[in-house]
């Protein structure tokens, strides 16, 4: 019989990955596997305890952060987000999607906070990344790459300034567009807080969940178990170090990336999906309460109509999408369960719950996806969460 120890294994002797650490939990049942190595040259061993770079496996904590606020009457679904972030107050959308960067009108309505949580704000990636609004989030927001190079990411009122002269590529609430509304829900949790994005999430979210291995930063003391990560190389074969646990994460970035920043544990990012389970409360001493059993079903429902989740299939596998995350509404394949939330990084990472049967499935490895397909160690373990 298939244990996770195989699944896993399959993928680090056949050399497509150097290490992985897989979580399946069912009920009270809870798996645990870590196989391989930190890094490419097998001189650590992969540990239960081995910090990952989470990538976008961020943007469901962003938007729980968003709800806390939301809570506490600090800011509203429906609000605008003008009196926070000036920058948006009168946005610009391309006539056509095509259309030059210049070629441009004036958004038909405001940007709210929920059209920020739904990724329906107008700013964002479609299927094709070649048009010319898009470009510009890569060329002068650092999208896709920033989250996977902090420190060379301008700081948060320069880069709302920046945002803020890039048009929308759709008008407000019209389509679902990967991934840029995470980064500017960063920067609106820490306006209205008051307070820089990581000191938030510590206090409001890692401190009472016991996430004490996540952050925007690796300390000294832990560098030694920040595993290594790398990128496919094209031209030898084998894998090109991207970045060693000395890099871009050795200190603090000016930009914390509320869509992909993060570092993280399988058992942190656990407890993270425990809390959503219970309801918003979480699983530490007297199980505190972090979030409404409202604001969880918010973030755990799917808030987009069946177009929009059909012009997002390069992204969305039978998924919708809720607040920070997706959520399958269809059985394309045997692990899409309805109602199951959550989402994968480019790092090579995926966490996901199920409300309905109390699952989790955790997966980090350290290899750079080469597209928004998951590749085939994350589909097994998926197969393998689901019980197929």
């Amino acid at each position: 019989m298939t244990d996770l120890n195989d699944v896993l294994k399959k993928h680090v002797g056949a050399g497509a990955v150097p290490g992985a650490v897989g979580l399946v939990a069912r009920g009270d049942r809870v798996e645990v596997v870590a196989v391989g190595s930190a890094d490419a040259e097998g001189t650590v061993p992969m540990r239960r305890e081995s910090i990952f770079r989470i990538a976008s496996m961020t943007k469901p904590i962003t938007a729980a952060a968003v709800m806390m606020l939301v809570e506490e009457g600090r800011i509203a679904l429906n609000e605008p987000v003008r009196q926070w972030l000036p920058e948006l107050a009168a946005p610009m959308v391309v006539r056509m999607p095509a259309s030059p960067a210049d070629d441009v009108v004036p958004a038909d309505r405001v940007i709210t906070v929920e059209d920020l949580l739904t990724f329906r704000a107008g700013y964002g990636f479609p299927s094709d990344f070649s048009l010319p609004a898009v470009q510009l989030l890569f060329s002068e927001l650092k999208q896709g790459s920033g989250s996977l190079q902090p420190q060379q990411v301008l700081a948060p009122d320069a880069w709302m300034a920046a945002l803020s002269r890039i048009p929308l590529l759709h008008q407000p609430g019209e389509e679902w567009l990967y991934n840029t509304c995470s980064d500017i829900l960063g920067v609106l949790i820490a306006r209205v807080s008051d307070r820089p994005l990581p000191e938030f999430l510590a206090e409001r979210l890692f401190e009472p969940l016991g996430m004490a291995d996540t952050g925007f930063v690796v300390p000294a003391a832990k560098a030694d178990r920040f595993t290594s990560f790398y990128r496919a190389d094209p031209e030898g074969g084998g894998l090109r170090l991207a970045d060693g646990p000395d890099g871009q994460w050795s200190s603090l970035p000016a930009f914390a990336s509320g869509a992909g920043g993060l570092v993280s544990t399988a058992d942190d990012w656990y407890a993270f999906a425990r809390m959503l389970l219970a309801g918003g409360a979480g699983g530490g001493a007297g199980g505190r309460r972090v979030l409404s059993e409202e604001s969880v079903r918010l973030m755990t429902t799917d808030h987009l109509t069946r177009a929009q989740r059909e012009r997002g299939t390069l992204f969305l596998e039978g998924q919708g999408w809720g607040y920070g995350g997706s959520v399958d509404v269809e059985a394309v394949d045997p692990w899409n369960v309805p109602g199951r939330y959550g989402w994968v990084g480019g790092t090579g990472t995926a966490g996901h719950l199920t409300p309905a049967t109390g699952a989790v499935s955790v997966l980090l490895t350290q290899l750079a996806m080469t597209g928004p397909t998951p590749p085939p160690p994350v589909r097994e373990f998926w197969r393998y969460a689901a019980g197929a």
